[in-house]
């Protein structure tokens, strides 16, 4: 049983969850104290095993063992719903791999809180997770947002959240940007400012707390591959293949990939051709 958990208020625990949490043989928990102490306030007692991103691989096969011996198990994340932005997906894996049955004990969400409160079209939305630290598969993941013309959805910790906010600020500085802090917490606090004006607001303040952050989308734009065909060309002039060339473009201008790289053969034809 995947169990979702409350995301900061114990009273969002729900007497299915306490039902699980009390009928299961073993309980996996990514942190033990925490989880100790969710358990003690809806009256329960067992011992819980440790299953976090540092053990996850070995706590797995454990797990796995467990379910092929017939063992029923609960596995909970500190906050929310296990294998979402969390430790879990592992364990469904090697629950799959034995068969035994999975089934999810639904609860609090910081994602869908934070995008319900935001007030942001959520019909069709981006869920980024916590942004990558560094180095490309940032950069590109940023370079993505800038041209997302979805809501986004990006959970920060404290420790990050300038930087992120930073970032932001310099791919979509006026798109508006809803900050959900502590969500369901006794300091919750939910504000709504530009990405530009977040990083003035941020950086004059003690920041403490979790970050959910759900970014407007961006407005719909014409697409106009001729520069990106020309720089795709320029890429290739320089001993870059065009595959390489084609992807970083359209990451970068927000194109559709396969129509620049038509876009790209048909102009490379029409050179040779003298057109």
């Amino acid at each position: 049983m995947l169990c979702a958990t409350p995301i900061g208020n114990l009273g969002d625990a729900s007497a299915r969850l306490a039902a699980t949490i009390a009928s299961v043989d073993l309980v996996y928990v990514e942190d033990t104290r925490r989880s100790r102490k969710l358990l003690s306030a809806l009256g329960i007692s067992k011992p819980l095993r440790s299953y976090f991103a540092g053990n996850e691989a070995d706590k797995a096969r454990e797990l796995g063992e467990a379910l092929r011996a017939g063992h029923t198990i609960a596995l909970l994340t500190d906050a929310g719903t296990p294998a979402i932005a969390d430790p879990g997906l592992s364990a469904i894996r090697a629950a799959r791999a034995v068969q035994a049955e999975i089934s999810v004990v639904p609860g609090p969400s910081a994602l869908t809180a934070a995008l319900a409160v935001s007030g942001f079209p959520s019909e069709r939305f981006v869920f980024e997770g916590f942004l990558p630290r560094r180095g490309t598969e940032r950069n590109e993941r940023l370079a993505a947002i800038k041209n997302e013309s979805r809501t986004s959805v990006i959970f920060v910790g404290s420790a990050h959240l300038l930087a992120d906010l930073r970032d932001l600020a310099a791919v979509a500085p006026n798109r508006e940007l809803c900050i959900a802090r502590e969500l369901t917490k006794v300091f919750e606090e939910i504000q709504w400012l530009s990405c530009e004006d977040a990083v003035a607001t941020w950086q004059q303040r003690t920041i403490k707390g979790e970050f959910t952050l759900v970014l407007a989308g961006a407005k719909p734009r014409e697409i106009d591959l001729s520069a990106g065909i020309d720089e795709v060309l320029r890429r290739t002039q320089n001993n870059q293949s065009m595959a390489s060339a084609v992807r970083i473009v359209a990451s970068e201008e927000g194109l559709p990939r396969r129509q620049l790289y038509e876009a790209v053969l048909a102009r490379t034809r029409d050179t040779k051709n003298g057109r």
